[in-house]
């Protein structure tokens, strides 16, 4: 390989690591800016009235499969009766 085309491999290569490195900055700032809108929408939620603690666990629950979710809160009820909760 010559040089010539050792440098244009090279040029290639920088643009599609570039390309790359782009992209993914750009997905960073969707990431961020949808981050920011769960905030207001958690916000206007709070100010409304509702425990925003208590709906972040919903959201958790809704992704979860139901069986799993029935399993675990058996167990949590194990427990605290073990423990005379």
């Amino acid at each position: 390989m010559d040089e010539n085309q050792a440098d244009n491999s090279y040029r290639v290569t920088a643009n599609e690591l570039r390309q790359f490195v782009e992209r993914i900055e750009r997905l960073d700032m969707e990431k961020k800016d949808l981050a920011d809108q769960q905030k207001e929408v958690m916000a206007e939620a709070k100010s409304r009235g509702y425990d925003t603690k208590v709906m972040r666990k919903v959201i958790a629950l809704r992704k979860r499969d139901a069986d799993d979710i029935a399993e675990e809160e058996a167990v949590l009820e194990m427990y605290k009766e073990a423990l005379g909760m």
